[in-house]
């Protein structure tokens, strides 16, 4: 798979994005009790920005992110994308790609990315060139026509991301994409998706447990508490980009990595 390199931006105003969250809490009724699972959070993702959110399982980590995506709703405080709340899905603003792929097996791979265009109505000659963009993107060009049984585990996640991708929201929400994946496959994409990153300048907010793969990734590490979860500590990852894995012995890398290990393991 070749590397990603001197890739137009799929949209320059892509840069407008940008996240508020104020006094965010919600609590999830069931047959017993009221989970709390979030509490008072509050942030803000400045436009073009990668953030990280890492903490302990369980600590509504993805449950946050759910909530910037129009997918659930908080029990009370606001949540704002580009200035105006968000209360239920958006593709305009925001983009997902989740843990698992969840490509439908019988589709191509272009259309997969498609998908989306055409329960829009897009006519077919538009959502294939965006389709075809979007996939030379994310490095799957000339493997449009292949189905998912046919890419590894690598190809689908980035055939997930050109579908979060291919409608150009300024943000995109990443939970855990890549999970499952080998080590050596996960740093990999790693690498891929800070080139696509820079290429489009999307604002990125990425859920990960991976304390290595977030202070890679960041330019700002926010360190949740168990639930109900909090904002414990928020980093900022002063690495100078592009990222290279000789910054993983480094000093500065280790001190950021123990400092978020710090609070887990106070939480434990």
């Amino acid at each position: 798979m070749q590397p990603l390199a001197n890739v137009t931006p799929l949209n320059p105003l892509s840069r407008a994005g940008a996240i508020e969250v104020r006094n965010v809490s919600q609590v999830f009724k069931t047959a017993t009790q009221d989970v709390v699972a979030l509490s008072d959070v509050s942030l803000e993702v400045k436009p073009g920005h990668f953030v990280v959110l890492v903490g302990p399982s369980g600590c509504g980590k993805s449950t946050l992110l759910m909530m910037m995506a129009g997918l659930q709703r908080p029990g009370s405080g606001t949540i704002r994308i580009n200035g105006t709340p968000i209360e239920k899905p958006d593709p305009n603003r925001v983009g997902v790609v989740f843990q698992e792929a969840s490509l439908f097996p019988w589709l191509t791979a272009e259309d997969n990315v498609e998908f989306p265009l055409a329960l829009r109505g897009m006519p077919k000659a538009e959502r294939r060139a965006k389709a075809e963009e979007a996939l030379k993107l994310v490095g799957l060009e000339g493997f449009g026509k292949r189905h998912p049984h046919e890419l590894s585990g690598g190809m689908k996640q980035r055939v997930s991301i050109a579908r979060g991708l291919v409608q150009d929201p300024p943000v995109l929400l990443m939970d855990e994409p890549f999970a499952a994946l080998d080590e050596q496959t996960r740093m990999t994409m790693g690498d891929e998706l800070l080139r696509i990153w820079a290429a489009t300048g999307k604002t990125v907010v990425f859920v990960t447990h991976s304390l290595t793969e977030a202070v890679y990734l960041a330019d700002e590490v926010v360190v949740m508490s168990p639930r109900p979860g909090r904002i414990v500590d928020t980093l900022q990852v002063q690495l100078p980009r592009p990222r290279t894995y000789d910054m993983l012995s480094g000093d500065t890398f280790g001190a950021l990595r123990e400092r978020i290990w710090r609070h887990i393991r106070k939480s434990a």
